[in-house]
């Protein structure tokens, strides 16, 4: 059986020198992208901030605060053409083992209800949804709610 992609990706900390490629993949995958100012603001602060490699090129980012116990994944992302891979599966796995070994014991995200493709893989993962933060999201037509899913950082996931 041949090897998936996904069976080479490692995960690093993100760097300066990074940041250029991240924001083509962000500004790539979303419609309302993180700006720089954002990521500089999360490498200023005390964030975990984390990309995805695969054969030595950045293909996804993400950006976390680890506090109290607590993980919240404020930005997740796989470049579009490496998309379906199962690379942000492996690599949320990698986050989840990471943020574990910092002491989080429970992983918070949030989630557009919209993005139902990301919905079934966190709820695949174990993730159950604990809250909806109305009107947190910017949109095309006003506001989206967030969906707020939680995970044990020492339960099981697949």
């Amino acid at each position: 059986m041949a090897n998936s992609p996904a069976d080479s990706l490692i995960h690093r900390e993100m760097s300066l020198t990074d940041l250029d490629q991240v924001l083509e993949i962000e500004n790539r995958a979303y419609q309302f992208p993180w700006t720089r100012g954002i990521f500089m603001d999360c490498f200023r602060g005390r964030n975990v901030c984390r990309v995805a490699c695969l054969n030595g090129q950045v293909v996804g980012h993400a950006v976390l605060t680890v506090a109290a116990g607590e993980a919240n994944l404020l930005n997740i992302c796989i470049q579009r053409d490496s998309q379906g891979y199962g690379l942000g599966r492996v690599f949320m796995h990698q986050l989840i083992e990471h943020v574990g070994k910092l002491g989080a014991r429970t992983m918070f995200l949030e989630v557009r209800p919209s993005n139902k493709v990301a919905i079934a893989l966190y709820l695949s993962l174990g993730f159950v949804q604990v809250g909806l933060r109305k009107d947190y999201y910017q949109g095309m037509h006003g506001r989206e709610d967030a969906q707020v899913m939680a995970l044990p950082c020492g339960g099981t996931y697949s």
